[in-house]
């Protein structure tokens, strides 16, 4: 496995221009002036005493929460919009740059409609959000699927290496594109290079969904980004670690051999998915969250250093282990996220599950995934968390597991049901509410994912097997544990295609 720093580009060096942030200036300078608002919102921006949005969120948030096509801000050419998008497409060695109000989902959903552009069959990492999946049913191709590796110990997830790209590749010739998850909730980085380029051989295109790694080439200590390493097209979640408000994100395109072929497509796909009322604020948090990655590297060290910190502390106290301690186990992870710190708390005698909602409610501390042998604590670049708070709370749980539930944690991931119809198919066609041990042989009409992380471990057409409906309904039952697409909380019933 190689070290970050060896992955990385050199980092933006910060200019006067990267150093501003010309659409929350003209958005701050608009929200300044004394208006008349007769129009949508309707809240009309009342900063008066008792207002209930005043109350809840200060007078200034709703000064700046404007409608779209607004002269000086994004009406007009060479708007202070254009002028971010740009400054973000530099920032990120983009061809060019959307900004997202609903998401990287919404990036996914894109990217997956202008496949069908492309050819017949999609060529889909296993482990893809389930945005993914969902774009899938948009677009109503096909799917080949290619299988990451899994770690048995941990019941995790991490990537795919560019042998495995090609040899599905090979199998289907109508393949449209390549699309790839990196970095993975646990922080492992794909070998994006090789995989760009087994993929730019087929002459097909590569999409990697970075929702996780948009802070990526900020910093000498972080992996490189996607695009830097050839790929053509990235979901980027801006929000996750890179310092915007929730559900910002960005979509860039990359310039290479399919730039041309596919920037008039994004344009087009963008617009089917894009919010006709997209937030002031949420693209503001962008523009400000771009400049603070290009001018932040001692901020973005600093961060660094206090992931690296409670890795050090973890090892030397014994207790806990450091999951990524054991990623040179794994062909397909050519480099790890410092900034993601996932820790094996079943080691130290308590459920990822189990420690996750313990420092929720007894430590105020909040971890951002858990499962049942691990917890992923993450630090947003530039951001300085409090680390001697987290260290104490997490080494003071108490050891909860008795034998029995030792054994239940080592369940492992679900091998995946045999796909008989497309995602398109499957979720179009007539279904019923059956209970769930009735379901079992069946074909699924929807998207079942295990919260957090939110893989898909049941896609639309695939058969369900009694496994993954084991797996489903144990998730279901553990602290915080949710599958997003049940019909119910405990997955006691599932629907199935009506055949």
């Amino acid at each position: 496995m190689n070290s970050p720093s060896s992955l990385a580009p050199r980092p933006l060096t910060a200019g006067t221009h990267q150093d501003r942030a010309p659409y929350a200036e003209a958005l701050r300078a608009h929200a300044d002036r004394s208006w008349v608002r007769l129009n949508v919102p309707g809240h009309a921006a009342e900063a008066t005493p008792g207002h209930p949005l005043v109350e809840a969120f200060g007078p200034g948030v709703l000064r700046m929460d404007f409608p779209p096509l607004l002269e000086g801000l994004d009406l007009g050419s060479d708007t202070p919009m254009d002028q971010a998008t740009s400054l973000a497409a530099e920032a990120w060695g983009a061809r060019r740059t959307w900004f997202l109000t609903n998401g990287a989902s919404q990036g996914n959903q894109t990217a997956s409609l202008i496949t069908p552009m492309l050819g017949r069959t999609l060529i889909v990492q296993r482990s893809v959000h389930s945005s993914v999946i969902d774009g899938l049913v948009l677009s109503g191709l096909k799917s080949a699927f290619v299988q990451p590796s899994l770690d048995t110990v941990q019941g995790i997830a991490h990537g795919v290496t560019a042998e495995a790209v090609a040899e599905t590749i090979a199998r289907h010739p109508d393949a449209a594109a390549v699309y790839v998850v990196s970095p993975s909730y646990f922080g492992a980085v794909a070998d994006i290079r090789a995989i760009a380029d087994v993929t730019h051989a087929a002459g097909i295109p590569l999409i990697v969904d970075e929702a996780w790694g948009s802070h990526f080439g900020f910093h000498p200590d972080l992996p490189a980004g996607a695009l830097s390493q050839g790929a053509d097209l990235v979901t980027s979640s801006t929000h996750k670690l890179g310092g915007s408000l929730t559900q910002s994100a960005m979509l860039h395109l990359g310039d290479g051999p399919f730039a041309d072929r596919l920037e008039p497509l994004i344009d087009r796909a963008f617009r089917l998915v894009q919010s006709t009322s997209a937030s002031a604020l949420l693209i503001a948090s962008l523009d400000i969250a771009r400049r603070n990655l290009a001018s932040g590297h001692d901020a973005i060290g600093a961060s660094v250093e206090a992931a690296d910190r409670i890795r050090h502390v973890v090892r030397r106290m014994g207790r806990h282990g450091v999951v990524s301690d054991g990623f040179g186990r794994f062909p397909d992870i050519a480099a790890a996220d410092p900034l993601r710190v996932a820790i094996d708390t079943r080691a130290g005698g308590i459920s990822g599950h189990e420690a996750r909602q313990r420092l929720f409610r007894d430590h105020q501390i909040m971890v951002e995934v858990s499962t049942e042998s691990a917890i992923v604590a993450v630090v947003g670049a530039g951001s300085a968390p409090d680390t001697e708070r987290f260290l104490e709370a997490l080494h003071t749980l108490p050891r909860p597991l008795d034998d029995q539930l030792d054994r239940d944690l080592r369940l492992s991931l679900p091998t995946p049901g045999e796909a008989v119809l497309t995602a398109r198919e499957a979720f179009m066609s007539p279904g019923r509410v059956v209970p769930a041990v009735e379901a079992v042989g069946r074909v699924s009409t929807d998207t079942l994912a295990a919260y957090p992380p939110g893989i898909p471990n049941v896609l639309p057409g695939e058969v369900i097997t009694s496994e993954t409906v084991r797996f489903l309904q144990l998730t279901a039952a553990a602290p915080n544990g949710h599958v997003r697409g049940a019909v119910d909380p405990t997955v006691a019933h599932l629907r199935v295609v009506d055949a």
